[in-house]
């Protein structure tokens, strides 16, 4: 940028960006703000193939976990980004994607094994979903955000993964409240009913089973409403890329999974709290196998990951 942007100003200017497909997103400060046009015209110049320049005016916020976006050149913020082999459709603006973790979510996926049974909270489009499934696991998704479900659908269908994966609209910490009814997305499930009048669900591609009490949705054109129930043997592994602040579902999500099972869990701290979270994860009946830091998001904070066996 020298020679676009002022001398005094040019230490502000961002030194990275993320392309999310073909769009590229940079966080470009206040101070700058009468150069966004043309910081945006120099990304668009280094990469052929970029379709529009988003700049993030804010940090993820609400129970969607969506930032604000500004959009800078281009016309659609949605987009087609490939990652492991995968095809994610998605639409920047509403959905929540971090393209950093790619080697991250590369290596949880070479740990799973056929037949696995595995609950993924705060699962987003799928990042970890599909990997998982792929490997020929049975993946329950759970997901609050109505759009990112709906990618996350779509995301199945590209993928050809619909035999696999159960996908679930509804926030995490409501999920199993006893009286909670939420929708659920169940393809390549076969069904029998139970003489207590539940429904058992059966995996067509693992044989796993799993109970559920049914209701009907108003719509008819809607899935059926179910209330869900953990296998009676509990979840064989959870990945659960945890958002900021919310380490209090690690103990919920424990609880899940059979004993010996793995929890792969995502968290943001600073690296003189590593030790005292170790100690605590061990008094919370969790082996740490290995853990390590996965990216910084504020100075003195980073993303760390945790890979715990359940004791």
């Amino acid at each position: 940028m020298k020679g676009l942007v002022e001398e005094p100003l040019l230490p502000m200017v961002p030194k990275r960006f993320d392309y999310v497909g073909d769009v590229a997103v940079i966080t470009i400060p206040a101070e700058l703000t009468a150069y966004k046009e043309i910081i945006a015209s120099k990304l668009l110049s280094m990469r052929g193939n970029t379709r529009a320049v988003l700049n993030k005016v804010s940090k993820l916020e609400g129970e969607h976990r969506v930032a604000v976006f500004e959009l800078l050149l281009g016309e659609s913020t949605e987009t087609i980004h490939r990652e492991n082999g995968y095809t994610y459709k998605l639409d920047v603006r509403k959905v929540f994607f971090n393209p950093r973790l790619y080697s991250e979510r590369g290596r949880i996926a070479s740990k799973i094994t056929h037949g696995e049974c595995i609950l993924i909270p705060f699962a987003g489009v799928g990042p970890f979903v599909l990997p998982a499934a792929g490997k020929g696991a049975e993946v329950y998704a759970i997901e609050i955000n109505p759009d990112a479900c709906a990618c996350l659908r779509e995301n199945i269908r590209i993928n050809k993964l619909e035999e696999q994966i159960t996908v679930i609209q509804e926030d995490f910490e409501k999920l199993f409240r006893p009286e909670k009814v939420f929708q659920a997305f169940e393809p390549g499930k076969t069904e029998r009913e139970l003489e207590t009048g539940e429904i058992c669900v059966t995996s067509k591609k693992t044989g796993n089973e799993a109970s559920y009490r049914r209701t009907a949705f108003q719509d008819p054109c809607e899935r059926q409403s179910i209330d869900f129930k953990v296998p009676d043997t509990g979840f064989d592994r959870a990945i659960v890329p945890t958002p900021y602040g919310m380490d209090h579902f690690l103990e919920r999500i424990s609880e899940l999974v059979r004993r010996g099972g793995y929890i792969h869990f995502y968290t943001f701290k600073a690296g003189s709290q590593i030790p005292e979270l170790i100690e605590g994860y061990k008094k919370m009946g969790l082996e740490v196998e290995f853990y390590r830091r996965t990216g910084n998001v504020a100075p003195g904070i980073s993303r760390w990951v945790f890979d715990l066996i359940k004791k």
